[in-house]
């Protein structure tokens, strides 16, 4: 079977597809044959070298896929041999077959297609996430979004519809503004305009209940002034360290170096909150099974429904990647491994 290599830190050039052995499900394992596998900007930055929680080089990335369990290790309960799944890999997703825990493993309803399940568990998982599981979000309230055409962003904007959010801002390239704008979202030039003063104009001087940022560096400080006393500021990314394909030392020291250091007398007296977000790494998989049960009836009540940018054969999967490194996709992109 075929499946991409990270051999080492590098651009979209270094990326390999080697021939290997097929996996064997362990005990308490579930070989899945992949179908669909999502790409995710922190697959860019593990590329990179700038994640931190990416396996030693080299390996193989991918957080999430979905596919058709082909076989199932000892002990495996609630699964039969061609069920259709989403499986949240944590790495190894861009793979024609995996094999990884039972746990990480959720049979797909018949309604739901392999696109739109290898689009939901990063994407929508941390949107749901951040949004109802940390900042209980509530009718009324209003939310920033960074990166607001990417596949966190149009996932964070149909949730917000979901739970009645009144304002909705969203930063992008001016490329951008009309998709920004057909998904229901304020649209703010990234470039030329001061999201802060739009956040505040928009909510009587106030400031919005909820900032989305995966941008990081300086941007994150400037996410915590465009929240009210009272609001939650969610970080997942640092999108600022990353310049083009090839890892740039200088932009991310620059990213680093304007990182915030928040005081917590004064966070204390506005009352602001900031969680830090990383969905490969939460340990309970209750939780996430929770947030992928709440999705699939959201999606089964066409409540939401996933945005695809593009779907790319694997072989060019550094042309993808790419698509991505240019800041072009609106929504999802995806990786197709199904069978020929």
């Amino acid at each position: 079977m075929k499946k991409v290599i990270y051999p080492k830190i590098g651009g979209v050039d270094s990326i390999e597809i080697l021939d290997v052995e097929e996996p064997r499900a362990s005990d308490g394992e579930v070989v899945v044959r992949v179908h669909r596998a999502g790409i995710n900007f922190a697959d860019l930055m593990m590329r990179q070298g700038l994640y931190g929680s990416n396996p030693d080089f080299p390996f193989t990335p991918g957080y999430e896929a979905s596919g058709v369990v082909t076989s199932l290790g000892k002990g495996v309960e609630g699964l039969e041999l061609g069920d259709r799944v989403i499986a949240m890999t944590g790495f190894g997703g861009y793979s024609e077959k995996v094999s990884i825990p039972r746990s990480r493993v959720f049979k797909l309803p018949d309604s739901v297609t392999f696109d739109q399940a290898a689009a939901i568990p990063v994407t929508y998982g941390t949107a749901y996430h951040m949004l109802f599981h940390l900042g209980r979000i509530s009718p009324g309230d209003s939310v920033l979004i960074h990166h607001a055409a990417g596949g966190v962003g149009t996932a964070v904007a149909q949730l917000c519809k979901v739970a009645g959010a009144s304002v909705v801002i969203g930063t992008a390239s001016a490329p951008k503004r009309e998709f920004v704008e057909s998904i229901g979202v304020k649209f703010v030039d990234r470039e030329s305009e001061d999201f802060v003063k739009v956040c505040k104009d928009m909510t009587d001087g106030k400031g919005v209940h909820h900032a989305i940022d995966p941008v990081g560096g300086r941007n994150l400080m400037r996410s915590y002034k465009a929240t009210r006393r009272g609001g939650k500021v969610y970080f997942f990314g640092a999108s600022s360290a990353v310049k083009g394909d090839k890892r740039s030392i200088i932009s991310a020291f620059r990213m680093w170096l304007n990182t915030p250091k928040f005081n917590p007398i004064k966070m204390m007296s506005s009352n602001k909150a900031i969680f830090g977000v990383h969905m490969g790494l939460l340990d309970d998989s209750t939780i996430f099974e929770g947030h992928l049960t709440a999705l699939s009836k959201m999606l089964e009540d066409n409540e939401i429904d996933p945005i695809i940018d593009s779907i790319w054969r694997f072989e060019r999967v550094a042309e993808a990647q790419m698509h991505m490194h240019d800041r072009k996709n609106r929504g999802k992109i995806l990786l197709d491994f199904a069978p020929e």
